[in-house]
Formats: structure tokens, C-alpha cells, sequence
């Protein structure tokens, strides 16, 4: 109510007021939050899209209205002047710098000759944005090239397709690889967030003792939303208290619970075209052959069905005289 107060009776009340006063302009101050959206500022962003919103509907009425969505200004005198040096480094990761106000103004004068309603004004450091591995706010996507940035976020980033080349790369995973890899997965986020030049921090730490509070949090909240195609809550972070908590959470989340065996007869299912394809030539099919014979002897070992004398403990003897025939089909009851 306070941020919509000041934001949306105020400047309604103007627009009622001074409609019949023939204004050369009617200018208001709105922010870049309402167009790009800012973590743990969704009543601030949502008062600053009415001012836009208002904007535009007075010129629709034929009367004047330009609304100025600001970025970043620079000097402790402007109304950023409490940030501290985490809350630029969060904003610097988003794109936007500090606009000098001299800049500013310049602007300001410049923008009624746009014949706009609504502009952003903002310096953005494109190269920046893309470096840092911070998800893309929609507005910006079309400036921002889809390549993978170079630096310590590069491999997480490279990965943020809506999670499905995650989870694919996962499914065949043993446990202890999973819970490896979306641990630094987690790390190069934190990292990335804290604006770290390594990816290297201690997976054991509380966020706490990283250094998160409510804002960084959902900032990587956002990236691992990104990166894993999940919905994350905005309390994730405060809900698993580490890295590695973190990390476990997400594996429960990705990868349903996989029978004992499975990773085996989902790499057989996908060697199975492969061995259609080559086993055409007589030479290769020999080879292929016997490397399965090998496998089943392989699999007859571990199973504990091989007598000392090294043959399988198989009464009829089927192993030992099958067909190359009835061993592709063997092949074929595994996928």
C-alpha cells in the first residue's frame, strides 16, 4: 500500500486534475524495475509499470504523457546513494550502470522529442550481462548474442536450456556423480552471484556465512530456475541452508529414484542402433559378437553363475551354443 500510494493515487490524482489544463507535458518518474523486474522489488516494479501504463493512456486520451523508467544514477546524493557495494555489483551482473546526471538530464530533455510514451533510461553493459551468466530479462534478450560466456560461470551457463540437457545428462549418473555435478552446478551459481571470479567456494558453508541475504537469494533462486528448468521458491535458499543441502534438494527435484541396474540397460538400449548399423560387415560383426560374449560372461561372473573351471553354470548349455542370431536377440530382451 505505502509503495502504490506514492506511486499510483499519487499520480492518478494528477492525471485527473490537470486533465483539463492544457499541459505542454506531464512527465513522471518510473523506474527500469517495472520493465526488466528486479529480485525482492515486485510492489516497487508493479507501482513504476502503472506510471508506464499511465503514460500511454493519457496519449491514447490525445493528451501529453511521457513516462521516464530510470536506471542506476550515479553520485551519493541520488536516490541510489545507499547502495552498497554488493547491491551494484547485483545490479552491474543485470546490465545496468550508473548514469551520470548530467546524462540524465540530457536525456530528460531529449526524450519528449521521441514522441514515446514510455522509455527505459539506462546505461546497460550488454557484454556484462552476458559474461556474468545472469539470466536475460525477456526485454533484453534480442541485444544480448545466445553464446556461452567465457569465465568461472561458463559450464552453468552453458546449460540453461530449460533443464532437459541437465536431466539428460544426469539420467545415466551413478548417485555419487549426480549429487558431484549439481553441486558445482550450485557453486558456480553462488559464485557467479557473489560475483566471484572462481567457482571455487566451500559447498559446506551456510549462504548465511557466504554472504546471501533476502535479494541475493532470489537472484539464485532465478539462475537455478534457469539452469534446471524447475520452480524454485523464493525462500530456496533459507529452506537448505548450503551448497550441498542445496544440491541434494535439486536432485530429488531432477531425477526420480532409478532401479538398481537401470543406467546399464539404458546405455544397451542405446548401443542397440549403433550395432544394427555396423554389424552389415562380416568383420565387424565378428568383433561385436564376441565383445557381447565377453559381456555375458561378464554379467555371468558378477551374478556368481560361472563355475571354477571358468565355463557358465548353464545345465543346457544354451550360452555356450547360441547363435550370433539368438545373442542380437538376447541383446534386443534387454532394451
Amino acid at each position: 500500500d505505502g509503495v502504490l500510494r506514492a506511486k499510483v493515487d499519487a499520480a492518478w490524482h494528477l492525471h485527473e486534475l490537470t486533465r483539463g489544463s492544457g499541459l505542454d507535458a506531464f512527465v513522471v518518474y518510473s523506474s527500469i524495475a517495472g520493465l526488466l523486474g528486479t529480485a525482492g522489488q515486485a510492489n516497487y516494479a508493479a507501482g513504476n509499470a502503472y506510471l508506464d501504463a499511465l503514460a500511454a493512456h493519457r496519449r491514447a486520451q490525445g493528451l501529453p504523457g511521457l513516462s521516464l523508467a530510470w536506471g542506476l544514477w550515479a553520485g551519493t546524493d541520488s536516490i541510489a546513494g545507499h547502495l552498497g557495494d554488493a547491491d551494484l555489483r547485483r545490479l552491474a551482473r543485470s546490465g545496468l550502470l550508473p548514469l551520470a546526471a548530467d546524462d540524465a538530464m540530457d536525456l530528460f530533455d531529449a526524450a519528449p522529442a521521441t514522441g514515446e510514451a514510455v522509455l527505459g533510461v539506462s546505461r546497460l553493459d550488454i557484454a556484462g550481462l552476458r559474461a556474468s551468466g545472469a539470466p536475460v530479462p525477456p526485454l533484453l534478450r534480442a541485444l544480448v548474442p545466445a553464446t556461452a560466456p567465457r569465465g568461472s560461470t561458463a559450464t552453468a551457463s552453458a546449460n540453461d536450456d530449460g533443464g532437459e540437457a541437465l536431466a539428460r545428462r544426469l539420467a545415466p549418473m551413478t548417485a555419487v556423480e549426480r549429487e558431484r555435478t549439481l553441486t558445482a552446478l550450485v557453486s558456480a551459481r553462488v559464485a557467479s552471484v557473489l560475483g566471484h571470479h572462481s567457482a571455487e567456494i566451500d559447498a559446506d558453508s551456510a549462504f548465511t556465512e557466504l554472504g546471501f541475504d533476502s535479494l541475493t537469494g532470489v537472484e539464485l533462486r532465478n539462475h537455478l530456475n534457469a539452469a534446471t528448468g524447475l520452480r524454485l521458491p523464493t525462500t530456496t535458499v533459507f529452506d537448505h541452508p548450503t551448497p550441498r543441502a542445496l544440491a541434494a534438494h535439486l536432485l530429488t527435484r531432477l531425477v526420480a529414484e532409478t532401479p538398481e541396474g537401470e543406467p546399464v540397460l539404458t546405455e544397451l538400449s542405446r548401443l542397440r542402433s549403433a550395432i544394427e548399423e555396423s554389424a552389415s560387415d562380416a568383420a565387424t560383426y565378428q568383433r561385436i559378437t564376441a565383445q557381447l560374449r565377453d559381456l555375458l560372461d561378464a554379467a555371468d561372473l558378477a551374478h556368481g553363475a560361472l563355475r571354477t573351471d571358468g565355463t557358465a553354470d548353464d545345465p543346457d548349455g544354451l550360452l555356450e551354443t547360441a547363435s550370433d542370431e539368438e545373442l542380437f536377440a538376447l541383446v534386443d530382451e534387454l532394451d
